[in-house]
């Protein structure tokens, strides 16, 4: 328990990246179309996020300077203002959709509509930005984001086919959904377990937590422990919606659809610990989005930035993290469908995946930056594979789209 404690950042980040309302989304939707067929791609995601978020730990704890801090200085302003125009505006309508995501999620509890909740979201999501201690926040709205583990003990309450899970996991197949589809929701949910506002977090989150090289051993747990955990959470939804969905062919449109399983499985009380934990993971992503938002910006122009930084010391930085609350409410406010505005920030996400990973593999083999720390044989080797894979899904995301109709 204590090594989970200390791990809670890694936690705080695997919430964002696996189990935010873009997983709770793609998930659902993979579990219930195509069964157990997407797995792998939970085991690519947490590969690749792992490889990349360690080089991201390994990056502030040497350096003591955040990723997006040293992208500007190794690779000039031109490509570092490509990279932050593209993940600020991503990372913005990623956090109206988690804006909605606690929204609809109190809509479940209250059956008040979601837009009179959104402001309130909001709200609180600043407020706790501006007054709770990092350290509390990583306990808080990481550890209650595990509350999402009551899905995989529902397979245990549902009439689960075991070997019939297992076997949708190892056999590919597009269950008469189409390989079109197949492959759209593969991209989105690989594109929902690597979001490019991941790693900067991550990484930004170590220099506020002064991590040295002394904390190498405690990144890498944040890191081993977190990204998993994360991973397992997300494959927990996947089972869950196709042990209850997928015999049928039903898919998912709403939050409430996603939490049936449980509520099958424990009724009212499998509803309430839903609810909590879509709460947790939502509001947790949302922090996160607006952190990273805020700490792309005062990186790239050079301003004091960090959550521990007072505003009037950092006016900057809380007032982007403020203007990018409100973008993502005045967005919501337009009552676009945050699932549908889930699955448009899945797609755009994918698209950008290579600016945010591709500047992580150059500095973590910078010397200059790094020294003996650069990345060793097999950092490179599974870092430029999982590059390779992260091109693939960018250019395949918006044809995919297109031809799937956004995978209907």
């Amino acid at each position: 328990m204590r090594k989970l404690l200390a791990a809670t950042l890694g936690v705080l980040s695997a919430i964002g990246g696996f189990v935010d309302i873009g997983d709770l989304v793609a998930a659902s939707q993979a579990g219930a179309r195509f069964g157990m067929a997407h797995a792998w791609v939970l085991l690519v995601g947490v590969l690749g996020i792992c490889a990349y978020a360690e080089m991201a730990g390994r990056i502030a704890a040497v350096s003591g300077r955040a990723v997006f801090d040293l992208v500007r200085e190794r690779l000039g302003p031109r490509v570092a203002l490509l990279n932050l125009v593209a993940s600020y505006l991503v990372t913005v309508v990623t956090l109206a959709a988690e804006l909605g995501g606690v929204a609809l999620a109190v809509q479940l509890a209250t059956r008040v509509s979601y837009l009179l909740w959104v402001p309130v979201a909001a709200f609180a999501v600043w407020l706790v930005l501006w007054r709770m201690r990092f350290e509390l926040m990583e306990r808080v709205f990481g550890l209650a984001g595990l509350a999402l583990l009551v899905f995989a003990v529902a397979l245990f309450a549902l009439p689960t086919d075991w070997a019939r899970l297992g076997s949708q996991a190892v056999h590919l197949g597009t269950a008469g959904q189409g390989w079109g589809a197949y492959w759209f929701i593969a991209v989105a949910l690989f594109a929902s377990t690597v979001s490019p506002y991941e790693v900067f977090f991550f990484s930004s989150g170590g220099v506020e937590e002064r991590w040295s090289a002394a904390d190498l051993a405690h990144a890498r747990s944040n890191v081993l422990i977190g990204f998993p955990v994360g991973g397992f959470l997300a494959l927990s939804l996947i089972a869950a919606a196709a042990v209850v969905y997928h015999p049928s062919g039903t898919s998912l449109d709403t939050l409430d659809q996603a939490a049936q399983p449980v509520v099958l499985a424990f009724g009212g009380i499998g509803l309430a610990v839903a609810v909590l934990a879509f709460f947790a993971v939502t509001f947790g992503a949302a922090l996160e989005t607006g952190l990273s938002a805020a700490y792309a910006a005062a990186q790239y122009f050079g301003w004091q930035w960090g959550k521990r930084v007072s505003p009037r010391e950092a006016a900057r930085f809380h007032s982007v993290l403020l203007v990018s609350v409100l973008l993502g409410v005045l967005l919501l406010l337009t009552t676009i469908d945050p699932v549908r505005l889930t699955e448009y920030m899945l797609v755009l996400s994918a698209v950008v995946l290579p600016l945010t990973y591709l500047p992580i593999l150059v500095v973590a083999n910078d010397r200059n930056y790094l020294g003996d720390r650069v990345n060793g044989r097999w950092n490179n080797l599974l870092g430029s594979l999982f590059l390779l894979l992260i091109v693939a899904a960018s250019l395949a995301a918006i044809p995919l789209a297109i031809i799937t109709r956004m995978g209907q």
